[in-house]
């Protein structure tokens, strides 16, 4: 009886990690992102600017592609005189 307490105990024990590890927002974002998008992250204003013109799916998250597409738009902006390649 005694050596099933502790491999019940033992179970326990191991499985309250696994159990408190539950993916959370922050940790399913938390992947390497491409540098347009690191672009928008830093400036609240192009984030939003890109959110309103070029987040498709309307979900508030600017995927990779978006932000790629969102970038190329801004760089046509920015370069006001067509000089940059």
């Amino acid at each position: 009886m005694r050596c099933m307490a502790r491999l019940l105990l033992l179970v326990l024990i191991t499985a309250v990690p696994a159990l408190a590890e539950q993916p959370t927002p922050a940790s399913i974002q938390a992947r390497p992102t491409p540098v347009a998008l690191g672009l928008f992250e830093r400036d609240w204003v192009l984030m939003n600017w890109a959110l309103k013109f070029y987040d498709r799916d309307r979900d508030i998250l600017l995927e990779p592609a978006e932000a790629l597409a969102a970038a190329d738009e801004f760089r046509k902006i920015a370069d006001g005189d067509g000089m940059a390649g």
